[in-house]
């Protein structure tokens, strides 16, 4: 989860990558470095522990300048996260840097058969390793070098390799985490996402597991492991460098929240007919015949995309009514799941590269699955390896904490439903029109809840100083449930569940007291008997809680207000819609709630502690 950044080209190396990783922080923050080649041909290093800011203050009292280097963000997973185990780290002569993403799972042997070699260690990182490796093979030809190492590696890893005595060059390598290759006007750029090298191109591919690139100033070669020449396509980004700035905003996490009606309106457009009803997806290696002939749908995710695919579940069953299972992506592959060709997976991910979700995808279409992948990222390896891509358009993702991602991926996955119930025939077209003529009014709906975020800072001055939260829905409202539970804890670092609220009775009654914040979620689809029928059981669990004397924080519909707050302590209403679209309006409130909470308690809401956007290792 590491962020890695190179440029070679005709400018200054330094700010450039200093830049990028800037952009980059939000993939690991607990400690950073630089490796340039400087004008005597010498290899200077800065690294310091803690956040960006403190390498920057390391270059700005002692400076380093160089037309080429890498640079890294380091996310920790073997050794402390100290300035002597920050990246780039060296082989014994000082003459190879190595920066690196990923985990080397047999290091310790390689590490013991290296030092019987005479290699000396000075870090607890597994990273080093790879250093020295390269060193052991190195014979003027740095490239060479660097497909000798990566043939003894086990586990996965993007890497980014300079040398001294092999100068005008940069090494690249990818197994398994992300690696984007940028191309300039006579310059050149790697990292480990978009977001770091937006700024200076568009133009990128991105490396398939196995690539390796040699970035020169005359351009860029690539080749398999093996040094066979490879190609792949060129993407032209159009993601705004200015839709990855706060614009105003405190904190990304608030600018990404605000930008959620924008996410929504650019998920649905092109691919809902207004007049008709029809659903349209042309990205799609998937014929009508397919989707029609599928007899079960497995979703797999992680994190905040679970949640998302758990919602998913619910639309897919009630509009296309074809049975559909949720997995963890971490726990898919171990425990040899049933998978058939008669199943499409689905594999939803913000990144596009997340290990587990691609883990899960290689396990299914091994066992003959048809893959669809939902992502936010163009060109990413799960939307390559996937019969279908249906992409969610949320724009770059900053803040750590996924908010406009989320929103994006249940809009795609209510689409997907809509589509799935027109080409099975199970949803007919006067009900088809309806829905689309509500899922084009939820960007202004949004809006308007967001034009009330100023209730949030009075709402929090009681509620900042808990220790836990509950949070309780029923049927498509508990992934909301479990999702506004995991923003809270995420930022503000208080303990949050989210829990069915028809489960009370089974246990966490016993949580409540005086002390305990519950946010229940009491929305309602006016329209609909079964929501009605849902609605007035949600209402009977607030009658629970403040029997006992918790705290009820109630999210309602417009005009229910009166009803709910003879039993709440804090109401927040919402816009009415149809019940299937009710869960993208209720987390507005619930990201709002953790981000206020996080905000008063003096947290880091962009970074929080111990955790990174983009999850590229197991």
């Amino acid at each position: 989860m590491c962020g890695i950044v190179g440029y070679i080209g005709n400018r200054k190396a330094v700010p450039i990558i200093l830049d990028g990783l800037r952009r980059l922080e939000y993939r690991g923050y607990d400690s950073a470095g630089i490796a340039v080649l400087n004008g005597d041909n010498q290899l200077d290093i800065r690294r310091a522990s803690g956040k960006l800011r403190n390498l920057e203050d390391a270059i700005r009292l002692n400076p380093i300048d160089g037309p080429y280097g890498i640079g890294h963000t380091r996310w920790a997973t073997h050794g402390r996260p100290t300035e002597e185990n920050a990246h780039p780290h060296r082989d014994c002569k000082g003459d190879i840097v190595v920066v690196h993403n990923g985990i080397v799972e047999n290091y310790l042997q390689l590490k013991h058969q290296l030092q019987l070699e005479g290699h000396k260690f000075v870090t607890e990182t597994d990273t080093e390793v790879i250093a020295h490796l390269i060193e052991k093979h190195y014979e003027g030809n740095l490239e060479e070098a660097v497909r000798k190492a990566v043939k003894e590696l086990s586990g996965v890893f993007a890497l980014g390799v300079i040398a001294s005595s092999d100068p005008n060059k940069i090494v690249a390598a990818r197994s398994g985490p992300p690696v984007v290759v940028g191309l300039g006007d006579g310059e050149y750029f790697v990292a480990s996402d978009v977001p770091a090298i937006l700024s200076h191109t568009r133009d990128m591919f991105f490396l398939a597991d196995g690539d390796l690139a040699i970035l020169t100033p005359e351009g860029v070669h690539l080749t398999d492991f093996n040094g066979r020449a490879v190609k792949r396509a060129i993407t032209h980004i159009l993601w705004d460098p200015i839709m990855a700035e706060k614009g105003g905003y405190k904190h990304f996490m608030l600018k990404e929240i605000f930008e959620q009606p924008r996410a929504v309106r650019d998920t649905i457009l092109g691919r809902v007919g207004q007049e008709t009803g029809r659903i349209f997806l042309e990205e799609m290696d998937i014929s009508a015949k397919d989707f029609r002939e599928f007899e079960s749908i497995k979703i797999v995710a992680c994190g905040t995309s679970w949640h998302a695919a758990l919602a998913g579940k619910f639309m897919i069953e009630k509009l296309a009514r074809i049975p559909v299972e949720v997995d963890y992506g971490s726990e898919f592959r171990y425990r040899d799941p049933i998978v058939s060709k008669k199943m499409l997976t689905i594999l939803i991910s913000q990144s596009g590269e997340t290990a587990d979700t691609l883990a899960a995808q290689r396990e299914a279409a091994s066992k003959g699955s048809k893959t669809l992948a939902i992502s936010n990222v163009v060109g990413s390896m799960i939307t390559r390896e996937a019969s279908g891509t249906l992409l969610t358009h949320a724009g770059p993702e900053i803040g750590v904490a996924a908010t406009k991602s989320f929103m994006s991926q249940i809009t795609a996955l209510f689409i997907l439903a809509m589509y799935l119930g027109q080409v099975r025939e199970v949803l007919k077209p006067e009900e088809s029109l309806a829905l689309v003529e509500e899922l084009v009014r939820i960007p202004l709906k949004l809006e308007h809840i967001l034009s009330h975020d100023a209730i949030y800072d009075e709402l929090v001055k009681k509620l900042h100083r808990a220790n836990d939260f509950l949070f309780l829905g029923r049927g498509i409202h508990f992934p909301i449930a479990l999702e506004g539970a995991l923003k809270l804890k995420e930022i503000s670092y208080i303990h949050a569940e989210g829990y069915p609220a028809g489960e009370m009775k089974h246990g966490p009654n016993a949580l409540i007291d005086e002390n305990l914040p519950v946010v229940v979620l009491a929305t309602r689809d006016p329209h609909s008997e079964e929501s009605r029928l849902r609605y007035e059981k949600t209402i009977s669990n607030i009658q629970e809680v403040r029997a006992r004397s918790g705290i009820v924080i109630a999210v309602v519909c417009e005009g229910d207000e009166q009803e709910v707050s003879k039993m709440a302590d804090f109401l927040v209403a919402i816009p009415p819609t149809v019940e299937l679209l009710l869960p993208i309006l209720e987390i507005v409130p619930l990201q709002l709630l953790a981000y206020h909470i996080a905000v008063r308690r003096g947290c880091d809401v962009d970074q929080p502690r111990n955790l990174a956007k983009s999850v590229t290792v197991e």
